[in-house]
């Protein structure tokens, strides 16, 4: 019996780099109240938002996603015919084949990479980061991309209150590569889908397409029910996540949650109780949910604010439909 030969890669793996896009257009909320009944201060109260970006025709999905990449390619220092994987998360890419992570990857100039979609939500950058971590310490790649791309405002019902208000448009990217010692935890995951009614889209396709229904599909959600799982259930993930990497809260520097509504994350914060000490990641305010772009711009405005800095331990979770979840303490690069 012949003996397969084991992987041969990196020992651990790290983030190297960090980018970020988001649309030119910034939308305040008085624009969002020319189609539902509701005020500012609501909004402001309820979520935390002020203002998103909404991405023009120009600013797809690729587009805004080669533009991230770019930035994270440079920040860590190496060259996109280095790059041996893209993984693409994302949920409002209407093509449904070829992946766009495959025209993302020729854009910037890899060398035929390994290239695919997943669709978890806005946990789908802890999904991708695993995933790529997982790449390098086997040895099948030893830089992968990991991005989060979101166009919400193609799946927004600007006529619904409970969520009019919530989404924006943006891209975030990672590169992540070999490393001698722990940059990136053991990852706390899994799904809920007994409470996959709580956030959904609100048709299919194929109903728009047979003329069902004549609205096109929108992404709706339960608020009350989401903010109590993600509040509860969520700080005790996050906790996991602490405990798997050894990390207590005392130790962090970082928290960068899903963002998603400013009162989940203060409510986590409390929760988990965060030193005061600790940076907590607060993009939402003026950029909205974008789902799986939420962690690396997130990211990416804290490191370039100075708000964080290379080297820090950061905690990141991202949860939402599914319901899914992911959470992870990662190193800052």
């Amino acid at each position: 019996m012949a003996k397969i030969k084991p992987s041969q890669g990196a020992p651990f793996a790290r983030i190297m780099g960090v980018g970020g896009y988001r649309p030119t257009r910034v939308v305040p909320n008085d624009v969002i109240l020319e189609t539902i009944d509701s005020s500012d201060e609501w909004i402001r109260s309820r979520s935390g938002i002020a203002t998103r970006h909404w991405a023009s025709p120009e600013e797809t999905v690729t587009a805004m996603s080669v533009e991230a990449a770019g930035k994270a390619i440079a920040d860590a220092g190496i060259t996109p015919e280095q790059v041996g994987g893209v993984i693409v998360s994302t949920v409002s890419h209407f093509k449904q084949t070829p992946a766009v992570a495959t025209e993302i990857a020729d854009k910037i100039g890899a060398n035929k990479p390994a290239a695919f979609d997943i669709s978890a939500g806005c946990a789908g950058f802890g999904y991708g980061l695993t995933l790529a971590k997982g790449m390098v310490v086997e040895g099948s790649a030893e830089y992968v991309l990991v991005i989060g791309v979101e166009r919400l405002s193609d799946l927004t019902d600007l006529e619904d209150r409970a969520t009019a208000f919530l989404f924006g448009d943006g891209a975030g990217a990672v590169v992540v590569g070999p490393a001698k010692e722990p940059a990136i935890g053991p990852t706390v995951w899994g799904s809920e889908g007994d409470k996959s009614e709580t956030i959904k889209q609100t048709v299919a396709w194929t109903d728009y397409r047979d003329g069902t229904v004549e609205r096109f599909p929108a992404i709706t959600q339960e608020g009350q029910a989401v903010f109590r799982w993600a509040v509860f259930e969520m700080a005790k993930v996050a906790q996991q996540a602490l405990d798997a990497a050894g990390i207590t809260a005392e130790e962090l520097d970082v928290f960068i949650p899903h963002q998603a509504n400013m009162r989940i994350i203060d409510s986590m914060v409390k929760t988990l109780k965060l030193p005061e000490h600790v940076t907590v990641a607060r993009d939402v305010e003026t950029t909205g949910n974008t789902s799986a772009a939420s962690i690396p711009l997130a990211m990416e405005r804290l490191l370039a604010t100075g708000q964080a800095k290379s080297g820090d331990t950061a905690l990141v979770i991202g949860f939402g439909a599914g319901l899914v979840y992911a959470a992870t303490v990662v190193t800052l690069p």
